[in-house]
């Protein structure tokens, strides 16, 4: 992102001169003609560095400056005079201008000084994320899980956080990819800033531009009011796409877009506009698959992909659901003023057994309605759900020594197929990988399956 500056002169060539300096520095600069016209900028937190004439109608430079150390601080201000007076300095300085330059000023001493800025303003930013990056604790305890698959999940999670790599959150419904994602934001170096969520699915594609990117007054009926957008809210700090599998490709187009520029443009606007966040997205899609079938762009998932974090359904994670529904336990007797302490053992039996195809969200509330049916301080398998009181794993083994009872090979194909997929949620790229087989060749085996099955019906 370039260093975004503020300069207010009201002589009209000298602004345009020093502009294109300014601009040759490498800066985006805003050029404005009274000190009134800066405030509500500043205000707004959009500028890294000011420069500001000393002498200016109505309110001068050394009120800027003043403004700017109650309203900005840490956004050094360096104030431009044709009159280089000891007293003049010094009121500036006063004031809490971070420099003095005197007109008519040098360009190359210009930019030693506005250089230096720039560099104080980079540090200050730098040493305030750190601190606030130091003082978190226990950065994980969001996170609930002592599995192998749990905790590869959080290495990889704590090493990522304190970057501002993009991330993909890849996992079943269910598997706490919203959770994922906070905890990544919490531990980031913009911890401070905003975390903004959106969930691509709920937003209907004629909406989801505006949404994203804001739009003006007047862009389309019933644009009243300019709006911002969800990107620019997020400033500074995380913006999470949710589903980013379920959206639009002529949306994925714009959004590429802006990810590879770091600008935007509002619906109805003339001008791109810069946005500074780290992207983290998610999706239950085997985005891989949906590449290949046309309907996710290459150029996007590379883009999106370059630190991957893989949810493990519930199903993949040992003894974690005894430890999720205990912490289930305390949180809905707590909300629900009931004292329930914990499971017996036959109802720890039916929850570990169960295969939870919604995952983390399903036994929430499983465990919320058990808590809110309970009639002891300790739940038992009459307070639990009847899908998960009854349930069956699907068995594999071969349980006879009978020639005639024996399946085929073609059978027992298809019954491994089938258990590998329901152990991966269904995901066709990790049966394939288990399966030792390419993607093509699992759809075409499973196609060949249904088929058997509509004839075995017909």
């Amino acid at each position: 992102m370039k260093t975004r500056a503020l300069w207010v002169e009201d002589d009209a060539d000298f602004r345009e001169l020093v502009s294109m300096w300014l601009e040759s520095f490498g800066l985006e600069v805003e050029a404005l003609d009274s000190a009134e016209a800066a405030l509500p900028i500043l205000d707004a937190g959009e500028v890294d560095l000011v420069l500001a004439d000393l002498n200016l109608a109505n309110m001068s430079g050394l009120d800027l400056c003043a403004h700017a150390a109650t309203h900005a601080p840490g956004v050094p201000v360096i104030v431009l005079t044709a009159f280089g007076s000891v007293e003049a300095a010094i009121g500036a300085i006063r004031a809490g201008a971070y420099d003095f330059v005197t007109k008519p000023c040098d360009k190359a001493h210009l930019k030693v000084v506005v250089d230096r800025a720039v560099n104080h303003r980079t540090l200050q930013v730098k040493v305030r994320r750190l601190s606030e990056a130091l003082r978190r604790t226990e950065p994980l305890d969001d996170i609930i899980g002592d599995s192998a698959a749990m905790k590869r999940l959080q290495d990889t999670l704590t090493r990522v956080a304190g970057t501002d790599a993009t991330v993909l959150i890849q996992g079943e419904s269910g598997t706490g990819k919203e959770l994922v994602a906070r905890a990544l934001h919490r531990n980031s170096l913009r911890a401070d800033g905003p975390f903004v969520a959106v969930n691509c699915a709920a937003l209907p594609a004629a909406l989801l531009e505006s949404e994203l990117f804001g739009h003006v007054a007047g862009a389309f009926t019933d644009a009243k009011e300019s709006r911002v957008g969800l990107i620019r809210e997020a400033e500074g700090g995380t913006l999470f796409l949710d589903e980013i599998g379920e959206m639009p490709l002529e949306m994925q187009v714009k959004l590429l877009r802006a990810i590879q520029e770091r600008t935007l443009r509002p619906v109805g606007a003339h001008r791109e506009v810069p946005f500074d966040v780290r992207l983290v997205t998610a999706t239950n899609r085997d985005l891989e698959a949906e590449v290949e079938a046309g309907r996710f762009r290459e150029d996007l998932f590379y883009r999106v992909n370059v630190v991957r974090l893989e949810t493990p359904p519930l199903r993949a994670r040992d003894n974690d659901v005894l430890l999720l529904a205990q912490a289930f336990i305390e949180k809905s007797s707590e909300r629900l003023k009931k004292r329930v302490t914990g499971l017996d053992a036959k109802a720890a039996q039916c929850l570990a057994a169960y295969a939870w195809p919604g995952n983390v969200r399903e036994l929430e509330n499983c465990i919320e309605g058990a808590v809110a049916l309970a009639r002891y301080e300790t739940l038992s398998v009459d307070d639990l759900p009847e899908r998960v009181r009854k349930y069956q794993p699907r068995s594999f083994a071969v349980s006879t020594n009978n020639p005639a009872e024996l399946p085929s090979l073609a059978e027992m194909e298809r019954r491994y197929i089938l258990k590998v997929l329901e152990a991966v949620g269904d995901n066709k790229s990790a049966a394939a990988r288990i399966l030792g087989v390419d993607r093509r060749t699992l759809y075409r085996k499973l196609d060949a399956m249904e088929a058997g099955e509509d004839e075995a019906e017909s």
